[in-house]
C-alpha cells in the first residue's frame, strides 16, 4: 500500500510498488526470499507503511554469491572493455529516462524533498557516465627488469564478486557510487541496500538488467543489519565496500581482516566549519546553514560544528537562527519543503536525545529544539550556543539537523579544537586571506578540506577520511582501483 496521495504518484511509481513487494533480484530477476520473511518500509513523512520488502537470509545471500560468481566466470568475462563502458553509458541513459519515477521513490522511502532527489537522480546520471569512461583506460605496464631475456608485465583484473552495503541517507547516489567503480572494473556484485530506504536500489537492479548487463551481475538483497552480516562473512565475497556509521564499519573491518578480505569503508564525521574573522559573512553564512542542514542534517560531511571568530559570532548565529526560524520543514512530496523529515522513528528517537543531552548540559537552542512526534519524524533545524568542545553534542555524530556555535580567538587554537576528534572526514573554512586560507587547510586532518564554500563533488575527485571517518576512498582513480588487482606476469624468452 501508498500513503502518499495518488495523485503525488506517476503510474510508473504505483506499478513499482504493486510488482516489488517481497521480493529480491537475484540473477535473471525477482525472486522469493528462502524463509518468505518480509519487514515493512515506512514513509517517514506519515510513520505509515509503504510496502512490504524481502527480508534477505543467508541463503539468499549465497544463491546471489552463486550468481555473481556464475556472471563472473561466464558472459561478463566475455564483455570487453568497450562493451562494458556501452552498457554503463545505456544504463545512465535509463536512469535519467527514469528520473522523475526514481526521484519519487526517493523521496516517499527517504523522505527527502522531491528537488532534492531529482538532483541526487542528475548526480548518480553524472557518475556513471565518469565510470563509463574507465573500462577502454585500465592498462598493465612493462616493467625493465634486470634479468636477462624476460618480458614481465602486469594486468589489472576484476577483484571478484563484490558485496555492498549502502546507507539510508542517499540511497541511490550511494548505491551508484559503489555500483559504478565495479562495473567499470568488471566485477559482479551483491548490493545490500539499507533497511529504512530499500526502494530505489530493486529499480536500480532492473533497470541495470534493462540495459543488458548479463544476468547476476548486478543482485539485489534487501534486509537487516543479518542480512548485511551474511553478506560480510560469505566466503564466496571478494571485497566489500560499506558506508555508514563507524560502529559498524569497525565491526566489518575486524572481519575482513581476519578473512583477509579486500575493505573499503565510508563512515562518520563531526567536520568542524570556521569561519575567520574576515570572511566574506553572506556567503558564510548561507553556506554553513547548508552545510549542517543540508538533507536535514543526514550527511556524513555535514558541517556539524561551526567555530566562528568571537568579534563574528553574535551576528553569525543570530543570523544562522533567523534562517532555521524561517525554514520549511514538511513532506518530500510537498513542493514547499525545503528539509524533510528524518529517515526513521528510531533516527528521530537519536536526535532528540542527542537534542535533550544538550539542554541538560547547558546549551542555549537559540533555534529548534524540542521535537515532538506527531505524524512524521520531522525536527526542525537546531542551533546550540552556549557549548564547550567537550559537550557530548560537540563530540558525538548526531546525523541530525543540529548545529553546535562555539567562538574561538586565534588561527592555531582553532586549528587543534577542530582536530580534536575521532573522526577526520571533512572541514571547511571562510575567509578572503589566501594565506590563511592554504594555512589552515594544510593544518586540518580531514579528507576534504572546503574553502569559501562547503561540499562540492565531482565524480572524479576522491571522497573519504581519515583516522575514524574511513579507509579508501569513494569516486575518482582511487576508488576505481580499489576493484582491482593487480597480477605480474613472468615470461622466460
Amino acid at each position: 500500500m501508498t500513503t502518499a496521495p495518488a495523485e503525488l504518484l506517476s503510474q510508473a511509481t504505483r506499478d513499482f510498488l504493486e510488482r516489488i513487494p517481497g521480493k529480491l533480484l537475484i540473477g535473471e530477476g525477482c525472486s522469493q526470499p528462502s524463509e518468505g520473511a518480509t519487514f515493512a518500509t515506512i514513509d517517514p513523512a506519515t510513520g505509515e507503511e509503504i510496502c512490504q520488502i524481502a527480508q534477505g537470509s543467508a541463503d539468499d545471500v549465497r544463491r546471489a554469491t552463486e550468481a555473481a560468481q556464475a556472471a563472473l566466470d561466464g558472459p561478463l568475462r566475455k564483455v570487453h572493455a568497450a562493451k562494458r563502458s556501452t552498457l554503463m553509458n545505456s544504463l545512465a541513459e535509463l536512469i535519467k529516462a527514469n528520473g522523475d519515477e526514481l526521484a519519487e521513490l526517493e523521496s516517499l522511502d527517504n523522505g527527502k524533498p522531491l528537488a532534492m532527489a531529482k538532483g541526487d537522480v542528475a548526480a548518480a546520471v553524472n557518475h556513471l557516465r565518469y565510470y563509463a569512461g574507465w573500462p577502454t583506460k585500465i592498462e598493465g605496464e612493462t616493467i625493465p627488469v634486470s634479468a636477462r631475456d624476460v618480458l614481465c608485465y602486469t594486468l589489472r583484473e576484476p577483484v571478484g564478486v563484490c558485496g555492498q552495503i549502502i546507507p539510508w541517507n542517499f540511497p541511490l547516489l550511494m548505491a551508484v557510487w559503489k555500483v559504478a567503480p565495479a562495473l567499470a572494473a568488471g566485477c559482479s556484485i551483491i548490493l545490500k541496500p539499507a533497511e529504512q530506504t530499500p526502494l530505489t536500489a530493486l529499480r536500480l537492479g532492473e533497470l541495470a538488467l534493462e540495459a543488458g548487463f548479463p544476468p547476476g551481475t548486478l543482485n539485489v538483497v534487501t534486509g537487516d543489519g543479518e542480512t548485511g552480516a551474511a553478506l560480510v562473512d560469505d566466503p564466496g565475497v571478494a571485497k566489500i565496500a560499506f558506508t555508514g556509521s563507524t560502529v559498524v564499519g569497525r565491526e566489518i573491518a575486524q572481519k575482513c581482516g581476519k578473512a583477509l578480505k579486500r575493505v573499503t569503508l565510508e563512515l562518520g564525521g563531526k567536520s568542524p566549519n570556521i569561519i575567520l574573522p574576515d570572511a566574506e559573512l553572506g556567503s558564510a553564512i548561507k553556506g554553513s546553514f547548508q552545510g549542517i542542514y543540508f538533507n536535514s542534517g543526514q550527511a556524513c560531511n555535514a558541517g556539524s560544528r561551526l567555530y566562528v571568530a568571537r568579534e563574528l559570532f553574535d551576528e553569525v548565529t543570530e543570523k544562522l537562527a533567523s534562517y532555521a526560524a524561517e525554514a520549511k520543514v514538511g513532506p518530500g512530496l510537498d513542493p514547499e519543503t525545503e528539509f524533510g523529515p528524518l529517515v526513521s522513528q528510531e533516527q528521530f528517537e537519536r536526535v532528540k536525545g542527542y537534542i535533550d543531552s544538550g539542554l541538560d548540559e547547558g546549551a542555549k537552542a537559540l533555534a529548534g529544539g524540542l521535537p515532538e512526534n506527531g505524524d512524521g519524524y520531522f525536527v526542525s533545524p537546531t542551533l546550540f550556543t552556549e557549548v564547550s568542545d567537550e559537550m557530548k553534542i560537540a563530540r558525538e555524530e548526531i546525523f541530525g539537523p543540529v548545529l553546535v556555535a562555539m567562538p574561538f580567538d586565534e588561527l592555531e587554537e582553532v586549528a587543534a579544537r577542530a582536530n580534536d576528534t575521532e573522526y577526520g572526514l571533512a572541514a571547511g573554512l571562510w575567509t578572503r586571506d589566501i594565506s590563511n586560507a592554504h594555512k589552515l587547510a594544510a593544518m586540518l586532518k580531514a579528507g576534504s578540506v572546503y574553502i569559501n564554500s562547503w561540499g562540492g563533488g565531482d565524480p572524479a575527485a576522491p571522497f573519504g577520511g581519515y583516522k575514524a571517518s574511513g579507509i579508501g576512498r569513494e569516486k575518482g582513480h582511487a576508488n576505481l582501483d580499489a576493484y582491482l588487482e593487480t597480477k605480474t606476469v613472468w615470461t622466460q624468452l
